[in-house]
């Protein structure tokens, strides 16, 4: 079953995404202090996004480096942290529940079912990384870097700049929406 819904979730995390996304633009209510605020936060999620975006080859080496020394999965941190940020400059305590609930509904097994791959993918390589490396929340690195340094090519290749855009994209809307109340 937690393979069934994982796939389900994985298919589904986008367009859900989308509609969360609508439902916030419909009932946010922006004010200053937390727009800039949660515009920090958004930008600390989106600076860790971009830098393992930098750090990624996908399906082609295992991510050890960068954040990735961190955690396993900082893509999503930086996703989690990008929609924290959002929540706090709406100001809809309401959407932030839903948007926490979403996460850890949707985006924890689909964690669990990019591992399984990874452990299909890299084998033994995998198993060392993850049992130095916590699956989500940041730790100390007790795995040994790696040398690989960050890259713009992969950053536009992992296409991480659509992220920066839909982040510009919501704050716009938000001022927006401040200045026409």
């Amino acid at each position: 079953m937690e393979r069934d819904f994982s796939a389900i979730a994985a298919r589904w995390r986008v367009p859900l995404g989308f509609v969360l996304g609508i439902a916030y633009m419909v009932f946010a209510k922006p004010t200053i202090p937390l727009l800039v605020a949660g515009s920090l936060v958004a930008l600390v999620g989106l600076g860790l996004r971009a830098y393992a975006a930098g750090h990624l080859d996908k399906d082609q080496r295992l991510a050890t480096g960068g954040p990735y020394a961190y955690t396993r999965n900082p893509l999503y941190l930086g996703s989690l942290l990008i929609g924290i940020g959002l929540v706090i400059a709406g100001a809809q305590w309401v959407l932030g529940a839903v948007f926490v609930f979403f996460f850890l509904v949707v985006y924890l097994p689909v964690m669990r079912r990019e591992e399984m791959n990874l452990r299909r993918r890299f084998g033994q390589e995998y198993e060392e990384y993850a049992a130095v490396v916590p699956l989500f929340l940041p730790a100390r690195a007790r795995c040994r870097p790696s040398q690989d340094e960050f890259e713009w090519k992969r950053y536009r290749r992992n296409r991480e700049y659509e992220a920066a855009l839909g982040y510009l994209a919501g704050v716009i809307f938000l001022i927006a929406k401040f200045l026409l109340r």
